[in-house]
């Protein structure tokens, strides 16, 4: 299937390959310039950021994060990475003289509203956002290109966040992207024959989000199941102290990966095959990234699901007999330490009870906390 964007229409022939910058540039204008320099001729079509505001993502008590500088606290390295939105208005201007296109992940109103000011090319929703419906309803309300990643999901997650969408708008271009949240994700899990299933089941295009560490080999061969839409990240070096870096791709390596693409992307299956295997890619190898077609949580994702996507969660410690309103709540990420809260959909179930017992500032609000035993 296609996927159109920018007055542009995307294949499997020709696919969308979109360098994720994410937060690599550290802050720096000029790393971050360098960043794009590095994309901008070697057949990429689109840069994409993350606008990051830390209380958009994150309970101060989500714990810490391994760096190659130590433990790090979470919560302080996404403050860290905060930046004003001239930031990204001048990263926008210079990566649209480089002619491609330009987007950021988003992670809450502020972070959407601040985008779109930027007039950005299409929208991305990451994969711990996907059930977060009434951010995901925001985004569709823009009327641009909606791309969601879907990794540590099940199928009833992507349907829900597919029909998110379609409850504000039923025509936008919509396409959901593949995706192993494993950092780094093993190539055997990826299961490539999931992508044209995907796009049967949903009726919509279907691309990748790879994670893994070879440059070209999963991406290439998505590309024989459908895939019309290539996401890799890119950082300068993978010494470097970003929170991605560790597994993306290096500029020498990633422009390999967009230069292979643009070689084979219109080849048959057997050609693509053939050339993996002259680029030292067992056959074994190539019969395990394809999988069984069959949707289920990859191996490495599943101590995940329900900890890096989106759950209520106490802001402030509270006692018992107090109200709770939309002020005691956030909706952020649960992640390592903090205890899995519910649906944020049920938010308006839980706003205006009052608490049976004392909780935590983090907590994941629990049923019991409301119910009366």
């Amino acid at each position: 299937m296609k996927f159109e964007c920018n007055g542009k229409v995307f294949s499997s022939k020709h696919p969308l390959i979109i360098a994720e910058l994410g937060t690599s540039h550290l802050g720096s204008i000029e790393k971050a310039r360098q960043l794009i320099d590095a994309v901008s001729d070697c057949g990429c079509d689109a840069v994409k950021f993350q606008i990051v505001y830390a209380n958009e993502i994150l309970h101060p008590k989500s714990g810490y994060v391994k760096l190659p500088q130590g433990n790090v606290l979470l919560y302080e390295k996404f403050k860290e990475l905060e930046c004003n939105q001239d930031f990204y208005a001048e990263l926008a201007e210079y990566a649209r003289s480089k002619s491609l296109m330009f987007s950021a992940s988003v992670f809450g109103e502020r972070s959407l509203q601040d985008l779109i000011k930027l007039q950005p090319d299409f929208l991305k929703v990451a994969s711990p956002e996907l059930n977060y419906h009434d951010l995901i309803k925001s985004i569709a309300s823009c009327s641009l290109p909606i791309i969601l990643s879907t990794g540590v999901s099940r199928l009833a997650d992507i349907e829900g966040a597919i029909d998110a969408v379609r409850s504000v708008n039923a025509k936008l271009p919509l396409a959901i992207l593949h995706c192993i949240t494993s950092y780094p994700a093993p190539e055997t899990e990826y299961n490539l024959l999931l992508i044209e299933n995907l796009s049967r089941i949903f009726g919509i295009p279907v691309g990748l989000s790879d994670h893994s560490m070879h440059p070209f080999f999963v991406p290439l061969l998505s590309l024989s199941f459908g895939s019309c839409i290539i996401e890799k990240h890119l950082c300068l070096s993978r010494e470097e102290e970003g929170l991605d870096d560790k597994i993306a791709l290096e500029p020498k390596d990633f422009s390999l990966m967009c230069k292979t693409i643009r070689k084979m992307e219109s080849k048959p299956l057997d050609e693509v095959i053939q050339y993996l295997k002259e680029k030292k890619v067992s056959e074994q190898a190539i019969k395990d990234v394809c999988g069984s077609g069959v949707k289920r949580l990859a191996f490495s994702e599943q101590q995940n699901y329900e900890r890096t996507n989106r759950s209520l969660h106490y802001l402030h410690s509270m006692q018992k007999g107090e109200l709770i309103t939309e002020g005691s709540l956030v909706i952020v990420r649960t992640e390592k330490v903090l205890s899995v809260g519910l649906s944020p959909q049920l938010k308006s179930v839980v706003v205006g009870s009052r608490l049976q017992r004392n909780v935590n500032e983090g907590d994941g609000v629990a049923f019991e906390d409301i119910i009366e035993k």
